[in-house]
């Protein structure tokens, strides 16, 4: 693939601004452990993880609601419960656009319930689903 088929893949380039946020998620070191947060900031930090994630030739996601939220979470902290639905359609999202498509048909909720400890077939209390 070359560098210009990975940008045009890629919403649009980093926002040159000092309220652009950004937010870098990795796997759970283990599997079914909810993703951590291994990056964030605001203005130039968020330009640059960005331009990291460009520059690895990395599909990202904008979604602006999303990134406030995970941004006041620390570095190396899992993503907290309220976030699960919605880092799952993300992560889903990101895998089939960087041809990752390792998620062996999970659904979103297939991911949350991982993430939480369910197994399938546990049904999650009233107010528990994602």
């Amino acid at each position: 693939m070359t560098e210009n088929e990975q940008q045009q893949g890629n919403l649009r380039p980093p926002p040159k601004t000092k309220d652009a946020v950004a937010v870098a998620l990795a796997e759970g070191e283990r599997p079914g452990q909810a993703p951590k947060v291994v990056a964030g900031g605001r203005g130039r930090i968020a330009e640059q993880i960005l331009q990291i994630a460009f520059a690895q030739g990395l599909k990202v996601r904008e979604d602006a609601d999303l990134a406030q939220l995970l941004s006041a979470i620390d570095n190396e902290e899992e993503i907290p419960v309220e976030a699960f639905a919605a880092v799952a359609e993300v992560l889903i999202y990101l895998y089939r656009a960087n041809g990752q498509d390792d998620m062996d048909g999970k659904t979103r909720q297939d991911l949350v319930d991982d993430w939480m400890g369910r197994t399938n077939g546990d049904d999650p209390s009233p107010g528990q689903r994602a």
